[in-house]
């Protein structure tokens, strides 16, 4: 793993909480984006070579909608930049770690995914990521 890519919070309304962020950081939002396959919507800040993802539910029974009514908005995910996604995959695996997908998917701000069981994390729930080549 090279470095922290990024760190996702769960918030209930990017309406809201971008003027907030804007404030916290002293930084513009650089780019917002709808993320289909995740039912999310989310919104990109960057402090210095990490990057704040807030992360919005689009659906109801979304994933992001679960976790803020199970435990509230706030840190939903920390995201690790790899270099080869499918070989820390497998080594993961190997290691007995649980992968929440079996091959990376698309995410969002140009990125292939995968996220590791928090089970397996003690409670953090764990995304690897990869820039996409363009």
């Amino acid at each position: 793993m090279q470095q922290i890519d990024h760190i996702g919070i769960a918030v209930k309304s990017l309406d809201l909480s971008l003027p907030l962020f804007e404030k916290l950081l002293n930084s513009p939002c650089y780019k917002i984006e709808n993320v289909a396959s995740e039912q999310v919507k989310t919104a990109f800040f960057q402090t210095g070579e990490t990057k704040i993802e807030l992360l919005e539910s689009t659906a109801p029974e979304g994933v992001i909608t679960k976790f803020i009514d199970k435990k509230g908005e706030g840190i939903h995910h920390i995201a690790f930049e790899v270099l080869d996604i499918v070989s820390e995959m497998e080594r993961l695996k190997k290691e007995g770690f649980v992968l929440l997908n079996e091959s990376p998917k698309e995410g969002a701000d140009n990125k292939w995914v995968c996220f590791l069981h928090p089970k397996n994390t003690n409670g953090v729930l764990i995304e690897l990521c990869q820039t996409k080549p363009l």
